[in-house]
């Protein structure tokens, strides 16, 4: 997975898969989704970023571990 934020043009880009995009859709205004041929998401664009998020120039990853099943 790879995010870009573009200040240039406001942008911020996250990229699940490096699948060629088949199809784009708005699906609400300023959210523009990307899918390969099969319908999987490949990438989301948020269009006036800097608008919309409160830090784009900022990431935050947090791996959480998996939950462990009770034992009866």
């Amino acid at each position: 997975m790879k995010v870009i934020y573009n200040s240039e043009i406001d942008t911020l880009t996250v990229i699940f898969s490096d699948l060629l995009v088949a199809e784009s859709d708005e699906d609400k205004p300023g959210f523009i989704l990307d899918y390969d041929e099969t319908g999987k998401l490949v990438s989301l664009e948020i269009l006036d970023a800097s608008q919309r998020v409160q830090l784009p120039t900022q990431i935050e990853y947090q791996l959480v571990p998996p939950v462990q099943a009770r034992q009866p």
